[in-house]
């Protein structure tokens, strides 16, 4: 029946079935034939969900739509662009950068892809950058939202597996930053190689010091989050009320860019956002609970570690695992699908969870903008009006950009623990 479970699941995912479908169906089967009783459907499914971390994900992401509706993003991108001036590239510079800096509000990286490459993909054409190399980068470097804290993700992670989220939150700064510095490489190299942007010389509309201003607020509101979260003031989903909080703040007295007719477009927006999330959060569970009961991840994870005893090829297992599965499914559902096997493995290796977690999630990130699925890039290349395959051959350098930052994260695990050990947090 385990065997079932995977091979039904798989096989709806290849038939395009919603994934949360493909999910639940293989489990309703097997907890049916298993004769685990379907009364347990119910109660798991609720438990699922019914988890205090977790309520921090609706109001990240209701804090996201927030952000990006109020106009945030475009004062952020301006001052960047003032920052780094008229260079070759210069634009691809800004847009990882800002990506990386709304990754640390948004927590999304299909959020993040939507919020910048809403409004740099048009202005990215307008100074010659390809439209397949636009939308590439945007959708890879928007990617990085998912391990720049406070990440969604991680929030999931640590859920799973009894983790503190403040000490997953700071492990994946570092790393994150990493991630996006790793990128700046091929896209300035592609930017300059191809002639992509403008040098000529010109007067900017307004000045770094009135950009700066006008972003201010913007740029203020990582500092609040996750100096708060590190500072002991609030806990995860304490900092995700403060966001929300926050960025209504923003929008409604400081920018006055949100009317109560916007506010209500968003609070519908990001319920839809946010039930699809919980829904597959909930049958991940269910799939999880009726995996484990009829002993198929007990068995996966003894096949896995029967391949070798050297524990760095069993890692490199792991991650091919992990790299593949996020190529075709999302983050959420990898977590609940591979972590109870990956459990077993991490306990008898001794391998600290904060670290194993930081790794997982920065290679589903890379997952994020890899085909065929890849969730960011369908979200830039319908803002930039092309077909997915436009982008493949401007996509790859940037995986295998971020492929050699996670094998240093790999490596080196005290890049990830460095920051939650200086503040305590584990």
């Amino acid at each position: 029946m385990g065997i079932a479970l995977f091979i039904g699941f798989f096989a709806l995912l290849i038939l395009g079935v919603p994934i949360a479908i493909a999910i639940a169906v293989p489990s309703f089967l097997v907890i049916w034939g298993a004769d685990l009783g379907t009364a347990v459907i119910a109660p798991n499914f609720f438990s699922g969900i019914a988890k205090f971390p977790l309520l921090a994900i609706p109001l990240f992401i209701l804090a996201g739509f927030i952000l990006e509706r109020c106009g945030i993003s475009q004062r952020i991108i301006r001052f960047a662009n003032i920052l780094v001036g008229r260079r070759r590239g210069g634009l691809a510079i800004v847009a990882i950068g800002v990506c990386v800096f709304f990754g640390g509000v948004s927590g999304s990286g299909p959020a993040d892809s939507a919020a910048i490459g809403a409004i740099l993909i048009p202005a990215m054409f307008a100074q010659g950058y390809s439209k397949g190399y636009s939308a590439a980068l945007i959708a890879a470097a928007g990617s990085t939202a998912i391990i720049v804290p406070p990440s969604i993700a991680l929030i999931v992670y640590g859920a799973i597996t009894n983790t503190s989220v403040p000490a997953l939150f700071a492990a994946g700064a570092i790393p994150g930053f990493l991630a996006g510095m790793s990128l700046l490489i091929p896209a300035i190299w592609i930017a300059r190689k191809r002639g992509y942007g403008s040098e000529q010389e010109g007067e900017d509309e307004i000045s770094l010091k009135d950009s700066f201003i006008e972003a201010f607020w913007g740029l203020l509101a990582p500092v609040i989050i996750l100096g708060g979260l590190y500072g002991g003031i609030f806990t995860p989903t304490e900092a995700a009320v403060v966001a929300v909080f926050y960025s209504l703040f923003l929008g409604v007295v400081i920018y006055r860019t949100l009317s109560f007719k916007r506010i209500y477009e968003i609070l519908v927006d990001a319920s839809e956002a946010s039930a699809i999330v919980m829904l597959i959060v909930a049958f991940a569970g269910l799939f999880s609970w009726a995996g484990s009961t009829v002993g198929i991840l007990d068995s996966l994870a003894g096949l896995v570690m029967g391949i070798s005893s050297n524990e760095w090829v069993v890692l490199f297992i792991i991650n091919l695992l992990i790299f593949v599965g996020g190529m075709l499914i999302d983050a959420i559902s990898i977590f609940y699908i591979f972590l109870p096997i990956f459990l077993p493995i991490m306990a008898h290796y001794g391998w600290d969870p904060v670290w194993f977690g930081v790794m997982m999630t920065l290679n589903l990130a890379i997952g994020q903008f890899t085909p065929p699925v890849a969730v960011n890039l369908y979200v830039t290349t319908q803002l930039a009006d092309i077909r997915l395959e436009e982008t493949f051959k401007a996509v790859w350098p940037m995986v295998i950009a971020m492929l050699v930052a996670l094998v240093v994260v790999v490596i080196f695990p005290s890049l990830s623990l460095f920051i939650p050990q200086f503040f305590g947090l584990m």
